[in-house]
């Protein structure tokens, strides 16, 4: 969330910055929060007098008292009585302008850095770094969705079975699999520092709104009605919300966290051999790393967490490339995030494995995360988080690029979690 602060000092630059974005109402929106905050301003400070007034001539009833001024006495306090009428109403009308500055400012997206290049979609995203040799598959190769029934170790219709689409059932090798690659994913995190956090998996509505998923993503999200809790839909959320109205001391930072969870998304994209099979899913599972960083820190952090990701993905053998994203298919929080995508060589595309992202203040304003220097002063801090590492894709493009005659080569690295190299 924009501070109102920084919209009143820098309009015309966040204006310009979000129209890398594509955002058609930015202007519309800015021109309301700053109305809107003049009014509450003005209301302030009419209340402040007020109050002030009301004390001064609560002290004065008292000296007119003692002085045997008994009407006069009477009369300031019935002047006294109305101010206190007029002050209930004027915090009235300041809850309400307060109520409808949330409302705005939670309609407008974070504001790109300034490297970020200007765009409306994915045609316009920049690729920045490309690593690993694309490899030659036979003619008679197979995709993913193919090798699973091939091998028996995914299963969909049970999952249509038992939940609906987008829920496979991982079976026999399948699973340990996943497995391998989960605890690979969290022992690497733990090598570069990051704190193992096992999160609940379902979150409150102040949890939504303080990583900036409500209101923006609320029709993405799975809702349990009766309790007011959301599935999540990435482990960032409560990854980062255990920070929540909290004011860190500056030698606790910088914190790094990883956490592995399921992951729940409702919208699971239009029909076609892009979302098949493993490329989209209503659940999934997924390591994320998350960093709590000063304004100073948080571009070189960010840097080390593509790094980090960039080391997965070379040990995992696999060809990818990192996308430096436009302003217009950036995440609604974002200031900045690059993508690693993988070449799925039996579909001949490259699939998104991880965003990972620099929400400089855009969220701790919401959270109210801030940290305390040692000379005293308190400021927000920047919050990053990335996909180390999203598995579905992962999977697929294992799955799809290490086929062979013999069945399906398990890169070394996973080997020593596997317990086997080839699925057959």
């Amino acid at each position: 969330m924009l501070q109102v602060a920084i919209v009143r000092e820098q309009t015309d630059k966040i204006i310009a910055g979000l129209a890398k974005r594509n955002f058609k109402d930015a202007k519309a929106l800015i021109n309301q929060v700053l109305e809107n905050d003049q009014l509450r301003r003005d209301t302030q400070k009419i209340l402040d007098e007020l109050k002030a007034k009301s004390n001064t001539d609560s002290r004065k009833i008292g000296e007119l008292m003692k002085s045997g001024k008994q009407d006069e006495a009477a009369a300031l306090r019935a002047s006294v009585a109305a101010d206190k009428d007029k002050v209930k109403s004027l915090e009235a009308e300041l809850d309400a302008y307060e109520k409808k500055q949330l409302e705005l400012l939670y309609k407008i997206p974070n504001v790109p850095h300034e490297n970020v290049p200007a765009g409306v979609g994915a045609d316009d995203n920049i690729s920045v770094y490309q690593h690993g040799t694309v490899p030659q598959l036979d003619a008679d190769a197979l995709p993913h969705w193919e090798l699973i029934k091939k091998y028996d170790i995914i299963d969909f219709d049970l999952g249509i079975k038992i939940s609906g689409a987008g829920f496979p059932v991982y079976k026999g090798k399948g699973a340990r699999l996943q497995r391998a690659l989960i605890n690979f994913f969290l022992d690497e995190a733990a090598s570069f520092g990051y704190r193992e956090i096992q999160p609940p998996i379902v979150v409150n509505e102040a949890s939504g709104y303080g990583t900036g998923q409500l209101p923006d993503k609320e029709g993405q999200m799975y809702f349990v009605n009766e309790d007011g809790l959301y599935l999540i839909p990435t482990a960032e959320v409560p990854i980062t919300n255990l920070y929540r109205d909290v004011l860190v001391a500056e030698d606790e930072l910088p914190i790094k966290n990883a956490g592995y969870t399921p992951c729940f998304r409702r919208e699971a994209g239009s029909w076609g051999a892009h979302v098949r099979g493993l490329n989209r899913l209503h659940q999934f599972d997924k390591v994320e790393i998350v960093q709590i960083r000063k304004a100073e820190e948080s571009y070189q952090a960010l840097d080390d967490m593509c790094a980090h990701v960039q080391g997965l993905l070379e040990k995992l053998e696999l060809p990818y490339r990192k996308l430096l994203l436009c302003g217009g298919d950036m995440g609604f929080n974002s200031a900045m995030t690059y993508d690693m995508e993988v070449f799925s060589a039996a579909q001949q595309r490259w699939l998104e494995v991880s965003s990972v992202s620099n929400f400089e203040t855009f969220q701790a304003n919401r959270l109210k995360l801030r940290y305390k220097s040692k000379e005293g002063k308190s400021q927000l801090l920047h919050t990053l988080n990335g996909s180390a590492l999203a598995l579905p894709r992962i999977v697929a493009a294992i799955l799809e690029n290490n086929q062979t005659k013999d069945g399906i080569r398990i890169p070394k690295v996973l080997v020593p979690y596997t317990g086997f190299d080839i699925i057959n």
